[in-house]
């Protein structure tokens, strides 16, 4: 019989290799990332009826501002690229707009996670004083006065009256087709190509020191709430939008969805304030607050280097309107 030696912890050698073992295939050979779907089910029709309401400043009360003027996903891959957005009358919020490029694989939405799906956050910015300020009634009353609405609307839903409702489902479903497919890291993950040296350990370097609990699954990110200052404390600010302000619990004050990490390279400025203005900077804040050490110039590099690996293709149904501006 096999003698079990026991190691300092006091557990049997074989048994201690053997979990050891299981670990490191946990965290190596299962990949925690995985590809975004090439394509996905959604209704043609409803979207394109969505596009145009996305992009329509009828929506505000005002009409100067869009779903689009805070969600550019022509030209800043679903952004604004501002520390905080603009909306009606020129009232400047104080949050961030996140893209909404792969919000269909979140698990919540917004920052503090408020609306539990893309039916909630769509209605947010239309009822939102600050954004875009309209009632449903408002809605309601403004798309049914306009001739080209009422009749699109028929086509694609065959009502005589368009409802608030079916005005965020269009645009739900908009929202829903706004996937990024076909990123070089996701390539890799099919089988498809090899990452570069430098991509490669910046990627073994993003598990290595733990970034990869939080930015993991499809849309690296996007499927738990974390706090910011794990380590090193992070200023808080009441204006936050965290989930502080839902819960009012001492624990939930610096806490978020974790955002996505796809396209990151372009979704700048970053964090829920717009506070920091590169990706690189970024890196090195989270390192520091969630790690509790600085990284080396180097090993931001070759991180940097694995995060510009998970830039995908526009959407699908973008392509043809892209084409139309050239």
């Amino acid at each position: 019989m096999l003698k079990l030696i026991k190691n300092r912890r006091g557990v049997p050698t074989i048994l201690w290799i053997g979990i050891v073992l299981i670990f490191v295939k946990l965290s190596y050979g299962i990949e925690p990332i995985q590809p975004i779907p090439i394509r996905i089910d959604y209704n043609r029709d409803k979207a394109e009826l969505g596009k145009i309401l996305f992009h329509d400043p009828v929506l505000s009360r005002d009409r100067s501002v869009s779903c689009a003027s805070c969600h550019d996903v022509y030209e800043k891959w679903g952004t604004d690229h501002r520390k905080a957005s603009v909306g009606i009358g020129g009232k400047v919020g104080n949050v961030n707009a996140p893209t909404v490029f792969n919000t269909f694989f979140n698990f919540r939405q917004f920052w503090n996670g408020r609306a539990k799906n893309l039916k909630e956050q769509v209605e947010g910015p239309i009822h939102n004083p600050i954004e875009m300020g309209m009632s449903k009634r408002a809605v309601e009353k403004r798309l049914n006065s306009i001739p080209f609405y009422r009749k699109i609307f028929k086509k694609v839903y065959g009502v005589e009256r368009i409802t608030f409702d079916l005005v965020i489902d269009a645009i739900v479903e908009f929202e829903k087709a706004l996937i990024t497919p076909n990123s070089k890291f996701d390539r890799y993950l099919r089988g498809e190509l090899k990452l570069s040296k430098e991509e490669k350990e910046g990627y073994m370097l993003f598990k290595k020191f733990g970034c990869i609990t939080c930015h993991n699954g499809i849309n690296v990110g996007g499927n738990s709430f974390q706090k910011i200052g794990a380590i090193k404390p992070f200023p808080w600010n009441p204006e936050n939008p965290d989930r502080y302000r839902l819960t009012k619990r001492e624990f939930d004050k610096n806490r978020y969805k974790v955002p996505s990490l796809r396209n990151i390279e372009c979704t700048y400025p970053y964090f829920h304030d717009g506070s920091v203005p590169t990706l690189e900077e970024a890196i090195r804040t989270m390192a520091y607050h969630n790690l509790g050490f600085k990284l080396s110039e180097e090993e931001v590099r070759k991180i940097v280097a694995f995060l510009k690996t998970l830039t995908g293709e526009l959407p699908e149904i973008l392509k043809k309107d892209l084409k139309d501006r050239k």
